[in-house]
């Protein structure tokens, strides 16, 4: 059932008993599953696959939500396995619940109103993202994870399955356990990724002082920038954590 208001690009499939509504928009060669409901505003980039029973664009689980113009942004080929459920923004939030390229979101993950997801992330089933979570490129969420509202996941992080994040992640930093601790770096992403032996021997060195040594976080981010600071991966390290409110799993 597609409303009169959708707009459907070249290429698009939708499979039985599938529900497209007015104000969505999906781009060429994207295919809804059967029984998948798509409610808008909501613009879903090209190549994406949304699977059977899926749920996108819907009201935000808010109660301060009272029908505003809010709107749900996808990029490209992503994969929404069955039964994955993504929000709408809140007028609150910045209005946009918005999510990068190339992820995927297992069977019955959830991402709340005014997530920010970038691109590459990999979403385990039954993964809970609360209101305002921002996730940086290349994010994996193990399965039963959960992250509490306004929380900040750097980019190539790894959360462990059953962890419970409460506060924000470091790039680069694997966090585990049931009130999220950190456990170490995510090496394998790293490797993964295509970063060199000399980046992740420099974010070892990052690791050892802002999380191993004796100091103060402004100490040793403070010693960090002036050893480390001019290389691309640590700049970027330096920037998130001095940019977080919430305070850094430790």
């Amino acid at each position: 059932m597609v409303a009169p208001g959708a707009e459907l690009a070249e290429g698009v499939e939708i499979g039985p008993y599938a529900v497209v509504g007015a104000g969505v928009a999906l781009g060429e060669c994207t295919q809804v599953g059967a029984h998948a409901t798509i409610e808008g505003p909501t613009v879903v980039g090209k190549a994406n696959r949304i699977f059977a029973h899926a749920v996108l664009g819907f009201a935000p689980q808010d109660l301060k939500y009272r029908g505003e113009p809010t709107r749900l942004e996808i990029g490209d080929r992503n994969t929404f396995r069955e039964c994955v459920t993504v929000n709408l923004g809140t007028e609150g939030g910045g209005g946009v619940t918005r999510i990068g390229n190339g992820c995927l979101f297992m069977a019955y993950s959830h991402v709340g109103h005014d997530c920010i997801i970038g691109d590459g992330a990999i979403i385990a089933n039954s993964v809970a993202l609360a209101g305002h979570v921002t996730l940086e490129d290349h994010v994996h969420m193990s399965g039963l994870a959960a992250s509490h509202q306004f929380c900040r996941i750097g980019r190539l992080a790894f959360v462990s399955g059953l962890t419970g994040v409460g506060m924000v992640v470091a790039p680069y930093c694997t966090v585990t356990g049931a009130r999220g601790e950190l456990a170490g770096l995510n090496a394998v992403g790293m490797q993964r990724a295509g970063m060199t032996d000399e980046q992740i021997g420099r974010v070892k060195q990052a690791y050892k002082i802002v999380f191993r040594s004796n100091l103060a976080l402004a100490e040793a981010l403070a010693q960090l920038e002036s050893e480390l600071g001019t290389h691309p991966e640590i700049a970027h390290f330096l920037a998130f954590v001095k940019g977080s409110q919430r305070g850094i799993t430790r």
